[in-house]
């Protein structure tokens, strides 16, 4: 009954739900593009979408001046383009034309609405370089120019555009400033904000290709995916069933705490389940449902040795303790080499994979090993017909 909230609650990937996909050339605008500037722009990008909220966003690099952004789930693909896309070079420059910092000075930028105005502003907090220079600035242009005069004027322009020109009523010596007006409504600010925080783009870019993508394909994946993994289960649990009774059972029942743990884990990680992640969620599945084998085969073992029941469980699990620890741990080995070179669906592989088999260990070592405990202590559970074996009860 908790499953069906918990899987409406995971984010889904590009290939299950849909999403933008963007690809950008890099311009030389005189220089060539080098590999620093391609790194930087990855940096810079990925930063920006993080603004966006945009989970596990696919930035890949594709030869030496291109670079794919795939999104998915935005409900305003166009938004998200403008703001992959923009320059954002911010400029506070003197009526003279004079330029007394850039965007590279900035600390902070934060959209608010003014309680007076109830208009979106920008605040802007500078680095202590800036704060000297914007103090020095309005000092100069407070003491030299009266009021009212065009020449004691700061004007902020972002991509070239004047975003406002304010005149300055007194030196600012405390690193803080505010743009004003220019603003569409409290999201437009905010978008700017994102971008100023994120810097500007180290090269010019040009949008090449974009477009939405649907989710059909994957959707289909996933439809063929529930009706496989319903399948699989069914089949899974009737050979368990059959092939070793109670701890059959406690196993579908473990299997049910995996499944519940899983999702719990996707929805507190914010993961976004892609058709890899679903692989690794099924490789997951089967690697459980290994141990578990491991585990009561051992265990049958110790029985047809004519040792007791609940001898046979301690025995047991201590025989297969390391194959399973040792099977498990080496596949958390290559998860981890998958994730650390790997990128977008391949790392969401190697996440899903790595949260089952840790969950895996706990729910074929502890989980299962308590309910058995429990499960001898009934007297109706105590035949060792029971638990797969038709040899002489224990």
């Amino acid at each position: 009954m908790a499953m069906g909230p918990l899987l409406s609650m995971i984010n889904l990937g590009l290939d299950l739900q849909g999403g933008v996909h963007v690809e950008l050339q890099a311009i030389e605008n005189g220089k060539p593009v080098t590999e620093q500037d391609m790194v930087q722009l990855v940096q810079v990008m990925r930063q920006r979408i993080d603004e966006l909220g945009v989970s596990e966003p696919v930035i890949q690099r594709v030869g030496d001046k291109r670079l794919i952004v795939e999104l998915a789930g935005l409900e305003d693909p166009e938004a998200a383009v403008k703001v992959i896309g923009k320059t954002a070079q911010l400029i506070f420059m003197k009526a003279d034309g004079s330029v007394i910092l850039t965007g590279e000075d900035l600390k902070d930028a934060q959209a608010t609405i003014d309680p007076a105005s109830q208009m979106p502003e920008i605040n802007l907090d500078f680095n202590p370089q800036g704060a000297r220079a914007f103090a020095d600035a309005t000092t100069e242009l407070a003491a030299k120019y009266p009021k009212d005069d065009p020449r004691r004027r700061i004007a902020i322009l972002l991509d070239g555009e004047v975003l406002t020109n304010p005149e300055v009523q007194e030196p600012i010596l405390h690193g803080r400033a505010r743009i004003t007006g220019g603003y569409t409504d409290y999201q437009d600010a905010a978008n700017i904000a994102a971008l100023l925080r994120a810097g500007a783009l180290p090269v010019s870019m040009e949008i090449i290709a974009k477009k939405v993508v649907g989710p059909t394909l994957g959707w289909d994946s996933l439809v063929k995916s529930k009706y496989a993994a319903i399948i699989g289960l069914l089949l899974l649990g009737i050979f368990m069933l059959l092939a070793y009774r109670v701890p059959g059972f406690i196993s579908l029942f473990s299997l049910t705490i995996f499944a519940l743990i899983v999702s719990g884990a996707l929805v507190l990680l914010k993961a976004t389940l892609t058709v890899p992640g679903i692989a690794g969620l099924l490789l997951s599945i089967s690697m459980a449902v290994g141990s578990k084998i491991i585990i009561f085969e051992r265990i049958k073992d110790e029985l047809l040795n004519n040792k007791t029941l609940r001898a046979s469980i301690e025995s047991g699990f201590r025989r297969a303790f390391w194959t399973v620890f040792d099977a498990n741990v080496t596949t958390l080995i290559a998860a981890a080499v998958l994730f650390y070179f790997g990128s977008g669906p391949i790392r969401g592989f190697a996440i899903t994979l790595s949260i089952g088999i840790i969950t895996s260990m706990f729910t074929a070592i502890a989980l299962t090993l308590w309910l058995l405990r429990m499960a001898v202590q009934v007297n109706a559970f105590k035949k060792t017909s029971l638990f797969g074996v038709r040899r002489a009860e224990a």
